[in-house]
């Protein structure tokens, strides 16, 4: 049996993790959803992820922080940040962090999904 893909989704917007966790789910992803960015950092201090999807802009922790924790915890792991606040100078700071891909939002989950399938296929999986 195939090992499914595994994606940790961090937005503090409820409808937003909803959303993308159906979408991902019904493509066949194994998917986990947070709406508060502390428990996804104990989570991900716990558990190893294929892929991790973070807003950027969140109370407490932003995706910054997230994207920090993960590639220190495992840097094989693909982070996509996705934000309504997308500026040059937070894309350079996620580029130079090692991001996988910045999307701005809103966005169409066809778009979102085309996104997690590079980061699958880049990662080998």
């Amino acid at each position: 049996m195939e090992r499914q893909t595994r994606i940790l989704v961090v937005d503090d917007e409820e409808i937003v993790g909803k959303r993308l966790l159906v979408a991902l789910k019904s493509s066949g992803y194994d998917v986990d959803t947070f709406v508060d960015p502390k428990a996804a950092l104990a989570r991900i201090a716990e558990q190893e992820y294929d892929i991790v999807v973070t807003d950027v802009r969140m109370k407490d922790v932003d995706g910054i922080q997230i994207l920090e924790a993960v590639t220190k915890r495992s840097p094989r792991t693909k982070v996509v940040l996705i934000t309504a606040y997308a500026t040059i100078e937070v894309a350079r700071e996620a580029v130079a962090k090692g991001v996988f891909d910045f999307i701005p939002k809103p966005f169409k989950v066809s778009e979102f999904l085309d996104v997690i399938a590079r980061a699958t296929a880049g990662a080998g999986l």
